[in-house]
């Protein structure tokens, strides 16, 4: 498949968050992780399907769902999971936020690395915990952990360390090296984990496979939350689908009661969409990795020996610019300024970044790029 076979609808006018954030102005929007292109085929059909038969009421996750995540995982990352392991979510925001909640009690502390993704950030708070933050280390071509500062942040009231696995912003899909750490630090101070692996099947660079934090180790999988869905590989954000992977039964049931009344079940075309993303026959992901791969090599090229610095990403459709040479604390307006809408470094906790979505037209990227020309 190639990027031709690819549909990318008119988006204006439609209620899009992504396109609506600058209406009435031309600058092009490469910020949320909301991809311009339309939904799988399959996908399309099934929900299709399921609004033929005309009643939309109160559902829950069908059995053949559940087997449909199951053979996925043990297909793609050798992942055996038991169905009474998985809890449906209306998104994976809800997951962290859930997670937090159920891993100690008000004014324990949950530590992360930063830049993160903003929920990251928020949730612990929202929960009543306090944020412990450590940054991680541009290494040059990538980033990576400070794993000193990472154990050194640990305190006797730490209880979950949340992971973004692989990571956004920075695109790294870390190595079976980094995750082995990450887990000797886990089980030193007896921490909970909870990955979110939603990036896991956007994996850039030839040769790599996801592995899930969980099936590091069987049994400190009892420790885990794995936060997964198919919202942002099969690009259907919208549908509101995602699951919590729990193996623990006592970790599991805590999670259910802190949903219990507060979090909405996953509407019908959710899991009608669910299903049928995880059931495709992989020609449209090929297709869509070729496109995002495509997009990837014009971003290195045009940021080649610039004074922006571009973090190539291995995994995710998201590339991180260290911008600080334009301005140290907040340079959005410069690029909005040129028509370019991309993600405040702010909100990642990392002030003087930007984050770019290049999951879009490679056409509409070449046009962001050339009005980019002067701060490159």
């Amino acid at each position: 498949m190639t990027d031709a076979a690819f549909a990318y609808p008119d988006r204006r006018d439609t209620a899009s968050l992504k396109w609506d954030k600058y209406r009435g102005r031309d600058i092009i929007p490469l910020w949320v992780a909301d991809m311009d292109f339309a939904a799988p085929p399959a996908v399309l059909a099934a929900i299709s399907a399921r609004l033929q038969h005309g009643v939309l009421g109160y559902s829950h996750a069908p059995e053949s769902l559940t087997r449909a995540v199951q053979d996925y995982a043990h297909v793609h990352y050798d992942w055996d999971i038991d169905a009474s392991w998985i809890v449906w979510l209306p998104g994976l925001v809800q997951g962290l936020n859930l997670a937090c909640r159920a891993a100690g009690e008000p004014g324990d502390a949950v530590l992360t690395a930063t830049p993160v993704y903003p929920p990251f950030l928020q949730a612990p708070g929202l929960a009543g915990r306090e944020l412990q933050s450590v940054a991680l280390i541009d290494e040059g071509s990538q980033w990576g952990w400070d794993f000193a500062a990472l154990e050194s942040a640990i305190t006797p009231r730490t209880r979950l360390l949340l992971l973004c696995h692989p990571h956004n912003p920075v695109g790294r899909a870390w190595s079976r090296s980094e995750l082995d750490t990450l887990l000797g630090i886990a089980k030193r101070h007896d921490l909970l984990v909870c990955s979110d692996e939603i990036h896991c099947d956007l994996l850039l660079d030839e040769g790599l496979r996801h592995t899930p934090f969980a099936r590091l180790d069987a049994a400190f999988a009892r420790n885990t939350i794995t936060l997964l869905a198919p919202s942002k590989t099969w690009n259907i954000p919208g549908l509101g689908c995602a699951l919590a992977v729990i193996p623990d039964p006592a970790l599991r049931a805590r999670f259910r009661r802190e949903m219990a009344g507060l979090v909405p079940a996953v509407n019908v075309l959710g899991y009608a969409g669910a299903e049928a993303a995880y059931r495709d026959t992989g020609d449209w992901h090929a297709g869509l990795l070729a496109v995002l791969r495509t997009n990837r090599a014009l971003l290195a090229e045009a940021f080649a020996g610039s004074r922006l610095k571009l973090t190539v990403p291995q995994a995710t459709y998201l590339a991180w610019i260290d911008a600080r040479s334009v301005d140290a604390t907040n340079p959005l307006p410069k690029f909005e300024a040129l028509g370019i809408g991309l993600s405040d470094g702010r909100d990642f906790g990392m002030p003087g970044f930007v984050r770019l979505n290049f999951g879009c037209a490679t056409e509409l990227l070449q046009e962001a790029l050339r009005r980019l020309q002067p701060l490159l």
